[in-house]
């Protein structure tokens, strides 16, 4: 890492992520935690990660605009050319549960494209970093998506795959979205996909990481992701090998409409 912006922030995202380790203890779940709304859990260690990298993110670039899960969203991001984008703990399930499928995730958003993106999962000892035209490394060492090119047998990072898509092959899945991205950039999966709204801080880190490693990233319509934008949601993703895309849009696409036509006329 030649770069000492970069440096700073890799340090930032891994202090903070010991510090979430820390009071994860292993797995031990006395963490405070409630509901922000019902089925979407947080607890004190997502609070108190964010507060660290806000801190620590802003000495690096105070300039920079902020929007994370665990902070009310403002207008002055979308006055700023450079945005922190971040989720504290992707996959706080898993987080109060002791698993290790969680992460945090950090992006830096300039002119609503992701320029580093920064994936720091203690609980599995893995630290994933990714500049855009410089690659993704996970650990250091450079990731590359697979090369499938047929659809049926593609490993999906799932717990039960629905009777529709069960030729498709379902692997270990963590809670957390982000490192279920990334998995396809490491070449352990071939294809991440969901069809419903989705925030900018679930994606942002790792789309770039798997963009960079070569993998496709869009929505469940087939277009570019933006970041950044006023309302920072999407509807749905495809993250996914690049030789399997088209027939994995085929598949996800109409889905995808037919729930926004049913929540249109709802």
């Amino acid at each position: 890492m030649d770069d000492p912006r970069l440096r700073a922030i890799v340090f930032a995202v891994a202090d903070a992520a010991d510090h979430a380790l820390t009071l994860w203890a292993g797995g031990d779940t006395r963490v405070r935690q409630w509901e922000k709304v019902p089925g979407h859990p947080v607890c004190e260690a997502d609070l108190a990660v964010d507060a660290m990298l806000r801190e620590q993110l802003a000495a690096i670039d105070p300039d920079a605009g902020w929007l994370s899960e665990e902070t009310a969203d403002t207008v002055h991001r979308l006055g700023v050319p450079r945005v922190w984008v971040v989720d504290p703990i992707d996959g706080t399930r898993d987080y109060l549960r002791g698993r290790p499928g969680w992460a945090v995730s950090v992006a830096l958003v300039e002119h609503g494209a992701v320029s580093i993106g920064i994936l720091a999962a203690p609980a599995r000892n893995e630290l994933w970093i990714a500049q855009a035209g410089k690659g993704a490394t996970r650990n250091g060492r450079a990731l590359r998506a697979g090369t499938r090119t047929i659809l049926p047998g593609a490993r999906v990072p799932a717990d039960q795959l629905p009777r529709i898509d069960r030729d498709l092959l379902a692997v270990p899945k963590p809670n957390s979205i982000a490192l279920r991205m990334a998995m396809v950039a490491a070449d352990e999966a071939d294809l991440v996909a969901t069809v419903r709204w989705g925030s900018e801080w679930d994606v942002a880190a790792s789309a770039l990481i798997a963009q960079e490693a070569g993998a496709i990233v869009t929505d469940a319509l087939g277009a570019p992701l933006r970041f950044n934008r006023p309302q920072p949601t999407a509807f749905g993703l495809l993250c996914c090998a690049p030789g399997i895309h088209a027939a994995a849009l085929d598949r996800l696409a109409p889905r995808a409409r037919d729930i926004l036509a049913q929540n249109a006329t709802n």
